[in-house]
């Protein structure tokens, strides 16, 4: 099955649009795409397109839209994870993996075990390779709704933004309550995930995190890197709450 592809600003059918850059190289080159030939795409924003190839060349592809419906492919809950700073390759890592598993929001945040905060310049370049991590994963796996990727918080401020959702979870090593306690019901639409650094979160992390509203679960009795608990974490909520 051919991956979608992105573009941000259709709002109306039947219109036109354009394909360029990487996309319209891979389309014709890789693909062989040919003038005729239907094609899927997405807004980015929850709306699929089909559209007829009009033109083709590596550098622009033309086209026509001629249908446009509403996904298929999002998950029925709204999952933020927030993830503890990690260095650059790990953190790349994890948005690729969650925006596959369907998440709507990634906030990563520092607190008291993260890596030190870089420069406000360096934290801009990151989280724009994030951003194109993100629309890579998505036309991939074939979602319609590309995640939105905070700037990072800190981790009084990270807690701050879960006031309005059903369940708030922080996931730590010291927690006894296990996962599977947790039931797919329509009060559990909008979820709050917390995941540590590496090293984890503190026990004063921990109670400011109650103090909130979360309570704290185990992903299990083996030390998960933090990498591997963020996938996993959204991965278990997706199956007891979501469509895995």
């Amino acid at each position: 099955m051919m991956q979608k592809f992105i573009i941000p600003e259709i709002s109306a059918v039947p219109s036109t649009a354009n394909i360029m850059g990487q996309d319209a190289k891979h389309i014709s080159r890789v693909l062989r795409l040919k003038k005729g030939n239907e094609i899927e795409i997405t807004n980015g924003a929850g709306k699929d397109f089909t559209a007829i190839i009009t033109s083709v060349t590596p550098k622009d592809i033309e086209l026509n839209i001629i249908d446009g419906f509403d996904s298929l492919t999002e998950s029925p809950i709204d999952i933020t994870l927030c993830s503890g700073m990690l260095k650059d390759k790990k953190m790349d890592l994890v948005i690729k993996h969650v925006t596959q598993l369907g998440i709507q929001k990634w906030i990563p945040f520092f607190c008291e075990r993260s890596i030190p905060t870089p420069d406000a310049k360096r934290i801009e370049k990151r989280k724009k390779r994030w951003e194109t991590i993100a629309k890579e994963s998505l036309k991939q796996c074939r979602r319609s709704s590309l995640p939105y990727i905070s700037q990072p918080l800190t981790f009084e401020k990270m807690l701050s933004q879960s006031f309005s959702y059903d369940l708030k979870i922080a996931f730590w090593e010291k927690a006894t309550h296990k996962i599977n306690r947790l039931k797919k019901s329509p009060s559990n639409k909008k979820i709050f995930i917390l995941i540590g650094p590496e090293g984890g979160f503190s026990t004063n992390e921990i109670k400011s995190a109650e103090g909130k509203g979360f309570s704290p679960y185990s992903l299990g009795p083996r030390i998960l890197r933090a990498e591997t608990a963020s996938i996993s974490a959204c991965t278990l909520v997706q199956h007891i709450l979501g469509d895995i």
